[in-house]
């Protein structure tokens, strides 16, 4: 099981972010949570397999057609509890 936290930068709030984080979070059977941050970044807790947590990493590197991811920066994350589900966090 892997666990990141991830902050991506860009134009990546406004734009369908978060959505598209969830979408693509549900689909690969990923926990966690996505939110807006006060600095106009996105930050993330994805768990999951470590296969399907590279696929999201590749998704988000991609974003909605009208994002533009700039930077991605993780690390690895031992959350204090794990979700069960993935949603937006606010």
């Amino acid at each position: 099981m892997e666990k990141r936290k991830i902050k991506i930068q860009g134009r990546v709030q406004g734009v369908g972010f978060r959505h598209f984080t969830v979408q693509n979070a549900r689909r690969l059977n990923l926990n966690g949570w996505v939110m807006n941050m006060p600095d106009g970044s996105v930050e993330a807790l994805i768990t999951g397999d470590d296969e399907d947590v590279s696929k999201m990493m590749d998704k988000l590197k991609e974003g909605p057609a009208a994002a533009r991811v700039d930077r991605l920066e993780w690390d690895s994350a031992e959350p204090d509890s794990l979700p069960d589900t993935f949603r937006v966090k606010r």
